[in-house]
């Protein structure tokens, strides 16, 4: 009995142990950021601006030092003041912001900024060659200058009067318009028939051309 289990013993082998299996885990879901959501977005933030605002906007753009010198000068109009609205993530979203485009006569040159009115600063400022929409002073300015002009009043007929006032700047570098800020100025009759063309040259404040509508 005991040579039996002894042989039986010896002649057993054990059975080789399988490696478990590594367990993979699972991956985790990508989360996907969509774009911000505007829905939330303060709305009075699209207000239009005060006349408080506005002053602060323009006093924070004069008080640049940048602009230092058209402050200084005085020579300037200012073109619009609006509110302006940026989405996030960029870092004014939610101030309370205004957009002041102006226009340097001395320089003559385009300022394009915006105003942090919270914070009381200028976030950003552009001076370029460009040139913007005429403001509605400049609009008046050139009309009041076009009809006491003695060249156009004597071309004028009778019931003539000023239809319109375009943005204008020369074809060609000979053109006096080319690079100065200017406006033409259509005169004609009250039925909507143009007569006369006057070019003002709004820097100056003179008029530089008078041409007949049929030649323009």
């Amino acid at each position: 009995m005991c040579i039996v289990a002894a042989m039986a013993a010896k002649g057993s082998k054990k059975a080789p142990v399988k490696a478990s299996k590594a367990v993979k885990s699972k991956p985790k879901p990508v989360v996907r950021k969509g774009p911000p959501d505007v829905v939330k977005a303060d709305p009075t933030l699209f207000d239009p601006l005060t006349p408080g605002e506005v002053a602060d906007a323009l006093r924070t753009l004069t008080e640049d030092r940048r602009v230092a010198s058209m402050a200084k000068v005085g020579r300037y109009r200012v073109i619009c003041t609006e509110p302006l609205v940026v989405k996030p993530p960029h870092w004014m979203a939610g101030h309370r912001l205004a957009r002041v485009v102006a226009y340097d006569y001395a320089a003559d040159r385009a300022v394009d900024a915006t105003i942090d009115l919270d914070a009381g600063v200028v976030a950003h400022l552009e001076v370029d060659k460009s040139q913007p929409m005429l403001s509605r002073d400049e609009e008046a300015m050139a009309v009041s200058i076009a009809t006491i002009d003695d060249r156009v009043r004597s071309k004028l007929a009778m019931g003539d009067s000023p239809q319109a006032v375009l943005h204008y700047w020369g074809r060609n570098t000979t053109d006096i318009a080319f690079g100065r800020r200017s406006a033409a100025v259509t005169f004609g009759r009250s039925d909507g028939h143009a007569s006369l063309i006057a070019v003002v040259d709004l820097i100056d404040q003179t008029v530089t051309q008078v041409v007949p509508a049929e030649q323009w």
